[in-house]
């Protein structure tokens, strides 16, 4: 059976320990403490690195992603411009230019041009060396207009070609113009320009899929819109960015300064035009897949902190408990060792006592009892009541020195270990005898209140005794002179016996009642307890296959119910 009082194996109280314990309570902390740093700062660690890498890669591949859809859709935009160049060119070559006079011939061009190319051309005319437009074909009345003194005119006789800004002319819609030139071998020349719509540049825009409320539009050296905005404004308004640095690869960059207004910008000049490729994105929108992943990151760290704090707490707890439930049985076996050496030294004594007092005592007995004799054989002194009286005086004392060396040697045999039949009602007067001096002097009541027919129990006697003497013993402790201690027995159940040993001292407070069985509790330490009395009394009982409870009310008294099986076996 389980030796150990119920409150040592329901928690740890961490007691202040005594120089023959160890701090347990520090124990308890060291090993929380190391195995928490060993087992959490890795963990928290690689969290942090993993934290790290993720939020890098997740940063790279959404400006990796953008710098790919600039780079793409600025190849479709070149190939766009140079195709429609490369007609005007195709077509200046092919003409000469007196073909291009003619009204018609320059309607079936631009015919040719609208289906072969699905829209986009507006109007078509030719213009001579001297800057006057000889032939428009388009909604308006343009023939005869003079451009010499035009910069777009000045550039494509420099260059050979020219493709301009998107503008809004006198057709009131958003436009731009591609321009080239053809030498001829006079040293003249001739210049073929072409109108041509945005709405193409707009859709092909539009079809872009991007994530983070991205705004995909073109802007002019001078940061003016080419095309319309999602969220800057219209054709030719004036968002609210700053110009990029020229590149002549595509860039994306950062800009903003919360991390609530931060852009992804990305760019990419459009070679041979002035138009410059622009596509925004909003951070927050992007990092929006990372912070769902930072969340599922951190609550795993959280929840695994938690699990292995839970686990460390718990395990530590329960090996400290285990340590510190180990050490007490150590304690208390070693006490008891030494209680009971101390004991059976006090039974040897008792014994040599007791047999060096018996041989005087019946020298003293038998020659009282000689003196006796001739008293009464002689009529003279058989009628001297008064040295009659002396006579059964000493031989009265002779019987109770007797009884007292016969109680010692008692006492000294019951530290032999051994199972016998016990009459509890003479056990428990012997062990009151022993009290029955300090009861006298103290003017206390000692009682035995036990019906006829209760039954011998099989027991150690040496155990029954000393768990007995504990009990009585702290009851003189906790009564005031006067006062009275009952011992109460009486059967219980069908094969228990159940002993109530009651005082009316000063009770057991509630805080301390559910520890006086604890190893090394006492409530007397300034008095000289050592608090293993009780604890010894308990698994005492526990040995003999007993139960032992108690009861307190402070002010009223104690009573302690020890409950004995009638057999051991």
């Amino acid at each position: 059976m389980n030796s150990v009082p119920p409150s040592q194996t329901e928690r740890i109280a961490f007691p202040s320990p005594g120089k023959h314990l160890m701090n347990y309570r520090r124990i308890w902390q060291t090993v929380v403490l190391l195995t928490g740093c060993v087992s959490l700062i890795p963990l928290i660690f690689i969290t942090i690195v993993d934290y790290q890498v993720t939020q890098h890669a997740i940063e790279s591949e959404f400006l990796l992603r953008t710098a790919r859809v600039i780079s793409n859709t600025q190849r479709a935009i070149s190939f766009f411009l140079a195709e429609r160049k490369s007609a005007l060119n195709f077509i200046i070559k092919d003409n000469e230019f007196n073909s291009l006079l003619s009204a018609k011939r320059l309607a079936d061009i631009l015919e040719n041009l609208q289906e072969s190319f699905g829209g986009g051309f507006m109007d078509l005319g030719m213009i001579d060396s001297d800057g006057v437009q000889r032939t428009y074909i388009g909604p308006y009345q343009l023939e005869g207009k003079n451009y010499k003194n035009q910069e777009w005119f000045k550039e494509v006789v420099d260059r050979g070609n020219y493709i301009s800004n998107v503008f809004m002319g006198y057709r009131k819609i958003p436009h731009f113009v591609i321009a080239v030139k053809r030498n001829l071998p006079d040293g003249s020349f001739y210049i073929l320009r072409a109108a041509i719509g945005i709405d193409l540049f707009q859709k092909l825009l539009a079809d872009l899929k991007m994530e983070g409320q991205g705004d995909a539009f073109m802007i002019d050296h001078a940061g003016t819109l080419q095309t319309t905005s999602w969220y800057y404004g219209e054709v030719l308004g004036k968002p609210p960015l700053p110009v990029p640095n020229f590149s002549e690869k595509s860039e994306v960059y950062e800009t903003g300064k919360t991390e609530e207004d931060r852009l992804v910008i990305g760019y990419k000049f459009i070679d041979d035009s002035p138009f410059i490729l622009m596509i925004v994105k909003e951070r927050k929108e992007l990092m929006e897949p990372w912070f769902r992943t930072r969340l599922k990151l951190i609550t795993f760290l959280i929840g695994s902190i938690t699990v292995i704090l839970t686990v460390i707490f718990w395990t530590s707890w329960f090996m400290v408990k285990k340590i510190k439930i180990a050490d007490h049985r150590r304690m208390i076996s070693l006490h008891q060792v030494e209680y009971a050496n101390k004991m059976a030294s006090i039974g040897r004594l008792a014994a040599n006592v007791a047999h060096e007092i018996n041989n005087p005592l019946a020298i003293v007995n038998e020659k009282a009892g000689l003196i006796k004799d001739l008293f009464l054989f002689k009529g003279d002194y058989a009628k001297d009541e008064r040295l009659i009286s002396l006579v059964d005086s000493i031989l009265a004392s002779v019987k109770r020195a007797g009884t007292i060396t016969k109680r010692l040697l008692t006492f000294a045999r019951k530290f032999e270990v051994s199972i016998q039949k016990i009459d509890l009602i003479k056990l428990i007067e012997e062990v009151l005898g022993f009290f029955q001096r300090e009861a006298n002097h103290r003017s206390v009541t000692l009682k035995l209140t036990a019906p006829e027919n209760i039954p011998e129990i099989e027991s150690d006697v040496g155990k029954l005794q000393q768990i007995f003497v504990n009990i009585i013993n702290n009851a003189f402790a906790a009564i005031h002179d006067g006062g009275c201690i009952e011992v109460t027995i009486k059967p219980k159940e069908e094969y228990w016996i159940e002993l109530m040993i009651t005082d009316n001292g000063g009770g057991i407070t509630k805080s301390d009642i559910h520890r006086i069985f604890e190893p090394f509790f006492s409530t007397k330490t300034k008095s000289g307890g050592t608090g293993l009395g009780l604890s010894i009394t308990y698994n005492l009982v526990q040995e003999i296959g007993g139960k032992i409870t108690v009861e307190s009310e402070l002010g009223k008294g104690t009573t302690f119910m020890v409950t004995l099986p009638l057999s051991t076996k």
